[in-house]
């Protein structure tokens, strides 16, 4: 129950920071850290899709990142969340060698953050989950197939549910770090943009 009301309370705060994010675009739409929210919130929103409607909001995700970068492109924290942007995209895509190019784009940006930030731990955690990403999607891809095949003798309207169920568990463990990550950044980023005004004198 506690989770359920975790995740409903997550979508709430991002579906806030996402339309937050876009009213603030329309009066300044080169203002990188702004972007760089708006991605971070899109990329959380993602995990609550399923399907196409995922894989949307997570380009959607890429689309203002590489946004951002284009108007600050040494801005590391935006390099790292599209190296989430990027790492959620692999997991989300079922066919191994188009996975690997997200994976691949994903390193490069990990890489790119740390240099940009030598000493930040979670850009230099990332770079090290990175390489162990395409490992851990072709177990989420086999896992998923036995659920399939263990599934396929149940009936019609047993087998939908449970098969979501151990896909979206599956989803949670593998992306959880980075869904936390970017979490962190996006809310410490909207605490920056709404400092209460000095108390009167």
């Amino acid at each position: 129950m506690d989770l359920q009301a975790n995740d409903f309370d997550r979508l709430v705060f991002f579906e806030h920071a996402r339309k937050t994010a876009e009213a603030a675009y329309a009066v300044n739409p080169l203002d990188a850290d702004n972007l760089t929210r708006w991605g971070g919130a899109l990329l959380e929103l993602s995990s609550f899709q399923s399907g196409d409607d995922s894989i949307k909001m997570v380009k959607d995700s890429i689309s203002k990142l590489e946004e951002a970068l284009g108007v600050n492109p040494s801005k590391h924290d935006t390099v790292w969340c599209l190296g989430n942007a990027h790492t959620s995209h692999a997991f989300f895509t079922p066919e191994r060698e188009t996975a690997m190019v997200y994976f691949d784009k994903a390193t490069q940006c990990f890489k790119q953050a740390v240099e940009l930030d030598p000493g930040n731990e979670l850009y230099l955690k990332s770079l090290d989950l990175s390489a162990k990403a395409p490992d851990l999607h072709l177990e989420l891809q086999k896992q998923m197939a036995s659920q399939q095949a263990s599934h396929g003798t149940t009936t019609g309207s047993s087998r939908k549910e449970p098969k979501k169920k151990v896909s979206s568990d599956l989803k949670y463990d593998i992306l959880g770090w980075a869904i936390l990550a970017i979490g962190i950044v996006v809310w410490v980023g909207m605490a920056k943009s709404h400092v209460p005004p000095p108390p009167p004198r």
